[in-house]
Formats: structure tokens, C-alpha cells, sequence
């Protein structure tokens, strides 16, 4: 990990860890920031002339949870260490399983995230929409269940770690498939099974 003169951190030779900086050089985007994320920079890079189609998801902090109601700021925390390489390891994956895509994102909002903002991006670009949908889809879901990073909720209630805990997977295992041009994403957050580690 290397510090730059603005006292932002960067892993050596790859995308920003904890930064407002730049994007990269290559067709990986991957990252922590602990400000707003780029989306609309991430939106436009991740664009290629050789690729019709572009998916960017982005997941913003919403104002409730499952017996949660008004729920006012969530703070997330990562395990820098291994959330940068495993969110790579997602777009890794990504890669292996559609040659064809472009350009990837995949960036994580830490520390406090205001009702609105955006706590997450995955984009893709592809030559055709069927492999940007599908990617993009199992990218998110892929950084939901294998990367270290987890979320707290402060409600009108109280304040706890958010629901649905589960143990973290490895990209690889999160399956994905195309079925007559629809995605079925297999080992999503949704159906892991409960008593994980990841809330």
C-alpha cells in the first residue's frame, strides 16, 4: 500500500483503493472510496467503441430496511486488505466467463453514505446487451457475496449492523447463467444460506 501527497492510499500498481482519483489506465476499474463515488465518471469510462451495450448498476442507500423504518445514514466498513483484491477478483471472474466485455467497474462506497448516495457500482460494456446484462448482474452479486465489506444502519429505532449476515464466497462460486436471454443468478445474497459472516 502506498500513500500519495494528498495522503491517499493506493495499492501498488492497480485502481485507487481509497481515493477520489482518476480512473485507471486499463479496462479494470476496481476500488474503495471513502467520498462520493464517480458515478457518472465511472458511467462514461466504462464506454468502448467497440461495445453497443453498457450496464451500469448503481446501489444507493435507501431510507428503510426490513423492520427498520426511517432509516437515516448507513456506514459501511471494509477489510481493505482483502475487499480491493476480492472486488478484482469479481471483475477477474467476469472476465473469464465473458470474454467480449470491455471495460468493468467495480467500486465500493466506506464510511458514512447519506440516504440517496450511491454505496455501489458495477458497470460493464459489451459488443451486445445479453452479456452486459447478464455480466453486470453477476457482478453485483459476486461483490455482495465474496467481498469483506460490511454494512451498519442507524433507524429512527436504533442503530445495528444490517440483516441477512451469511458466509462470503469466492467469485468463482457465485453462479450465473444465460437462459433464453435471462439472467438466473445462482448463490446471490438472496438465497445464501443464513449464519454467515458477512451482515
Amino acid at each position: 500500500m502506498a500513500e500519495n501527497d494528498a495522503g491517499s492510499q493506493h495499492e501498488v500498481g492497480t485502481a485507487p483503493v481509497r481515493s477520489d482519483a482518476g480512473v485507471p489506465d486499463g479496462d479494470d476499474w476496481v476500488g474503495l472510496y471513502a467520498s462520493m463515488l464517480p458515478v457518472a465518471d465511472a458511467s462514461g469510462w466504462v464506454a468502448r467503441p467497440d461495445c453497443g451495450a453498457v450496464v451500469v448498476f448503481t446501489g444507493t442507500a435507501r431510507d428503510h430496511a426490513e423492520g427498520r423504518p426511517d432509516v437515516d445514514l448507513l456506514v459501511y466498513e471494509a477489510y481493505d486488505e482483502l475487499a480491493v483484491p476480492r472486488l478484482a477478483d469479481v471483475v477477474a471472474e467476469m472476465r473469464v466467463r465473458w470474454p467480449s466485455l470491455g471495460r468493468v467497474v467495480a467500486l465500493h462506497r466506506t464510511g458514512e453514505v447519506p440516504i440517496g448516495e450511491a454505496a455501489v457500482i458495477v458497470a460493464v460494456s459489451a459488443p451486445h446487451r445479453d452479456e452486459a446484462f447478464v455480466a453486470a448482474r453477476f457482478g453485483i452479486d459476486a461483490v455482495k457475496a465474496s467481498v469483506p465489506i460490511w454494512k451498519r444502519e442507524r433507524w429512527r429505532d436504533g442503530e445495528d449492523w444490517g440483516l441477512g449476515s451469511r458466509t462470503l464466497v469466492t467469485a468463482g462460486d457465485v453462479g450465473a447463467h444465460l437462459i433464453d436471454g435471462d439472467a438466473h443468478v445462482i448463490g446471490d445474497a438472496d438465497n445464501d444460506p443464513p449464519g454467515g459472516v458477512r451482515p
